[in-house]
């Protein structure tokens, strides 16, 4: 069976810029010796990820674990197209459902209705299908009284349970999953799950980043340890738990 997700020796590096800037950096510039004021000026490079290379076909499900740092939200973004490698290979077929900073395309002075054919068609989602679909979007996120009020008015929770059903309102072929519930009230959260449920069960590929070892156990049949940009493990999800857990020193 073909892989459904490719990745190559895969190394993207980021640039952190020095401390000094503005009207400090001129100062600095002239009163410290020129080769450790460039030095102090130079900007910095590290590895989002090195040298990483992964194959998921048909009925992975995959938990992608590790300290924070590690490069796990990188490699989200690597798979989901928003980042470029430096170098390597990348290749996904199918649709992509990427719910990885959930709501990061809406538009705050539009309101919760224009946003949601503007984030289906950055989800890939035509904007027939998203009409035909309106008012189970608006039922189900329960925003029938603020549905045509601009976003920047919503609340946290409002603003997810709307970004939420968007990204989950057409079963994707590779589903990725990057801790969502932050700021969702308790109540979405049990009918968030069901809906995840069915979810992850039409999907073709799960990859799953999580810091609770119980949805990796629950929805993973495969785990990546990463640390420091590169992969330690990749196997068995209660090996890979416990690689991670040995990590952390919780072991």
């Amino acid at each position: 069976m073909s892989a459904l997700v490719d990745l190559n020796n895969v190394s993207i590096q980021f640039r952190r810029h020095g401390k000094f800037s503005g009207l400090k950096e001129y100062v600095l510039r002239h009163i410290m010796p020129a080769e450790r004021s460039a030095r102090s000026l130079e900007p910095e490079t590290f590895w989002g990820l090195r040298d990483f290379s992964m194959h998921l076909k048909e009925g992975d499900r995959l938990g992608i674990i590790g300290p924070n740092g590690a490069g796990k939200s990188t490699l989200l973004k690597v798979i989901s197209r928003i980042y470029t490698p430096h170098q390597g290979e990348v290749s996904v077929t199918g649709r992509i459902a990427p719910l990885i900073e959930i709501g990061a395309g809406f538009n705050p002075e539009l309101t919760g209705r224009e946003n949601t054919f503007l984030y289906g068609a950055i989800l890939g989602i035509q904007r027939k299908v998203i009409a035909e679909r309106m008012d189970a979007i608006i039922a189900f996120s329960e925003l029938e009284k603020f549905i045509d009020t601009p976003v920047k008015y919503y609340s946290t929770g409002m603003y997810l349970r709307l970004a939420f059903t968007i990204a989950t309102e057409i079963a994707p072929d590779i589903l990725i999953l990057d801790e969502l519930y932050a700021g969702g009230d308790v109540k979405f959260i049990a009918k968030a799950n069901k809906r995840l449920d069915k979810f992850v069960e039409g999907a073709k590929v799960l990859i799953l980043v999580a810091h609770n070892m119980e949805y990796i156990r629950r929805f993973c049949n495969r785990v990546i340890v990463l640390s420091n940009a590169q992969m330690l493990w990749d196997g068995d999800t209660e090996e890979g738990i416990q690689r991670y857990l040995e990590l952390q020193g919780t072991a």
